[in-house]
C-alpha cells in the first residue's frame, strides 16, 4: 500500500518552550487532510516541522517510507512536498508570471517549466490575463490565486495548504476551496491547515484537531463534524 505523510510522535520547540509536544498525524495519498485549530495552537509550527524550517527536537518525519527528518527545506521540496504559506507571501515587485517561475526553480527543463505555466492558467485564467502586472497591486484573493498556482510549479505530490482563507472576503474563500478539490482531482494529494472549520470539513475525507500544541481528536471528517472538541471550539 502506497504511503503518503506520516508525522510520527514530533515535539517542536521555539527556544527551551515546546510548542508541539508528541504530535502523530497520517495524511494518505490522494486524500484531502485537514488540520483544525485555533490561533496559537502549532498548526504552522507542525508544517515549518514538516518542511525542515523548524526542525523537531524529537519524532520522525516521513514521507512515501522516506524519513525527511533534518534534511534542508530545499531537499523535501525536491521529495515532492510543496507549500502555500498562511497569508499568501507573493513577491510584491515580481509580475505573476515570475511568481510563478519561482516555484519551478528546481525545474531545468524550460519546456517543463513552459508546460507547468500553461496548467496554471488554465486552472486560473484571470492569472494568465494578468501575467505581466505586479502580484503586488492586486488583491488578497487574486494574490491567492498566485500563490496556490506558484506551489503546484513545483508539479508536487502532497500540497501543504497554510489558512487558505485568511483575510479573504466569502467568495475568494469559496472559490479556494473549490480549486483544492479541483487540485485533489488532479492526484495531488492536500493537507490542509485551517481554522474554518465548516468549509474544511466539507471538504475534507479526515482530520486532526490540534489544541495547545497536542492532538486532541482525529478521525473522519463527519466525525469530527460530530465530536464534542471541534463544537466547543467552532461552533459554540
Amino acid at each position: 500500500m502506497a504511503e503518503g505523510l506520516r508525522v510520527e510522535r514530533i515535539s517542536t520547540a521555539y527556544d527551551r518552550a515546546d510548542v508541539l509536544q508528541d504530535v502523530s498525524i497520517e495524511v494518505q495519498p490522494g486524500s484531502i487532510t485537514c488540520l483544525l485549530g485555533s490561533n496559537g495552537s502549532g498548526k504552522t509550527t507542525l508544517i515549518r516541522s514538516i518542511l525542515g524550517l523548524t526542525p523537531p527536537r524529537s519524532g520522525r518525519v516521513w514521507f512515501e517510507q522516506r524519513d525527511l527528518t533534518g534534511l534542508p527545506t530545499h531537499k523535501v521540496i525536491a521529495a515532492g512536498i510543496a507549500c502555500i504559506p498562511e497569508g499568501r507571501k507573493v513577491f510584491p515587485k515580481l509580475t505573476v508570471e515570475e511568481n510563478l517561475k519561482v516555484g519551478g526553480y528546481q525545474e531545468a527543463s524550460e519546456d517543463v517549466v513552459q508546460a507547468r505555466l500553461a496548467e496554471a492558467y488554465a486552472l486560473f485564467p484571470q492569472l494568465k490575463e494578468r501575467r505581466a502586472q505586479l502580484a503586488g497591486t492586486m488583491s488578497g484573493g487574486e494574490q491567492a490565486m498566485v500563490s496556490i498556482g506558484r506551489g503546484l510549479m513545483s508539479a508536487p505530490k502532497l500540497l501543504l495548504v497554510d489558512e487558505p482563507s485568511l483575510g479573504l472576503s466569502p467568495i475568494y474563500v469559496k472559490q479556494n476551496f473549490d480549486i483544492i478539490l479541483r487540485i485533489r482531482e488532479r492526484g495531488i494529494t492536500v493537507f490542509l491547515v485551517e481554522q474554518n472549520a465548516r468549509q474544511t470539513l466539507a471538504i475534507a475525507d479526515r482530520g486532526y484537531v490540534l489544541a495547545k500544541g497536542r492532538v486532541v481528536a482525529s478521525g473522519t471528517a463527519a466525525e469530527l463534524g460530530r465530536a464534542r472538541e471541534v463544537h466547543e471550539a467552532y461552533f459554540g
